[in-house]
């Protein structure tokens, strides 16, 4: 393929979708990344699209929201790793918050599994995705339904959440960056975002490389509010990303990055799995240096030590929160 063709079909990706991965473009097009990433140059000097780390999105500034249909196609194999690594993090018998997206979509089919589970969620998709659980309670907000994502917003959403408290909120968005936390384009989503991450004890972000360094118009989770970060590996030679990521580290997110084979076992990666019975996760994970490690409300994420007997006791109170809920 010549180099016109390849940039027209780059060019026609990007239109399509609003966002597309290099590597994905790499895939679409049969070259290497470093190829993707001179046409994708290329087409930013000529104002056609915008480049982002690892990515390319369409010109204007701030990432505009894609429909569900282009975003349901984006990073799918970046999606699935980072599911499955974070599937790893939760506990049988626990009560969590789960948001809308695509990524959280897949994480949800994945909790299927964890018996015991409570999951409050305002998607459509991840309350479908849960729906043949028989162990799993999926409790939904109120709200307005927005279609383009299949989401429950606005006030009767937030309201719905009030005095809730779970153990931890696993959360997407469209950007992240170490400046701003997560983001997305939609003001509606971002409010109801908010009011999932005020019910939790902790935040996790669930956000593949493309959205590492994107801006998006309304902060949904700052910095210093995102407990831990489940990513997928960036390219070797994204020093963006990296440096990204190493900032993030340092304003004390804990990181875990889902590998792929042998690369992620060479960097000291480990299989990551639930502690009950349900074996949920199976991915690779590699734990960026922290300054230090956070822990809230009395609970930690895994290898950070807590009072005995203090996380049954939370949970019974989650557990009562959310029944109170339900007969709201």
């Amino acid at each position: 393929m010549f180099a016109a063709e390849r940039r027209q079909l780059i060019l026609e990706m990007v239109r399509a979708n609003g966002a597309v991965s290099l590597r994905e473009l790499a895939r679409v097009v049969q070259t290497s990344e470093v190829t993707v990433r001179r046409d994708v140059r290329a087409l930013e000097a000529e104002g056609l699209l915008d480049r982002r780390h690892g990515g390319a999105v369409l010109p204007g500034g701030f990432t505009r929201e894609s429909g569900f249909p282009q975003k349901s196609h984006l990073a799918t194999a970046e999606k699935t790793a980072i599911a499955d690594l974070a599937a790893g993090l939760v506990e049988e018998g626990e009560a969590i918050v789960v948001g809308a997206g695509t990524t959280t979509q897949e994480l949800a089919r994945r909790l299927a599994r964890v018996p015991g589970l409570t999951v409050v969620t305002n998607s459509l998709l991840v309350a479908q995705a849960l729906a043949h659980a028989n162990r799993v309670e999926v409790v939904m907000t109120g709200g307005t339904l927005r279609g383009s994502n299949y989401a429950l917003v606005g006030s009767g959403a937030e309201q719905s959440l009030q005095g809730l408290r779970v153990s931890r909120a696993f959360l997407s968005g469209s950007g992240l960056t170490a400046e701003r936390g997560l983001s997305t384009s939609n003001m509606l989503s971002a409010s109801v975002d908010r009011a999932l991450v005020q019910a939790a004890a902790e935040v996790v972000v669930l956000a593949d490389h493309t959205k590492l360094g994107s801006d998006t118009m309304f902060q949904t989770v700052p910095t210093d509010l995102i407990t831990h970060l489940v990513t997928d590996e960036p390219a070797a030679h994204d020093d963006r990303a990296a440096s990204e990521l190493q900032a993030l580290a340092d304003q004390g997110v804990q990181i875990a990055v889902a590998g792929a084979g042998a690369a992620a076992a060479a960097s000291g990666a480990a299989s990551v799995s639930g502690d009950g019975a349900s074996g949920a996760g199976r991915g690779a994970r590699r734990e960026m240096p922290l300054p230090g490690q956070r822990r809230t409300h009395g609970q930690a994420l895994r290898g950070v030590p807590v009072e005995p007997g203090s996380g049954d006791r939370e949970r019974e109170r989650e557990r009562a929160r959310v029944a109170d809920l339900r007969r709201r």
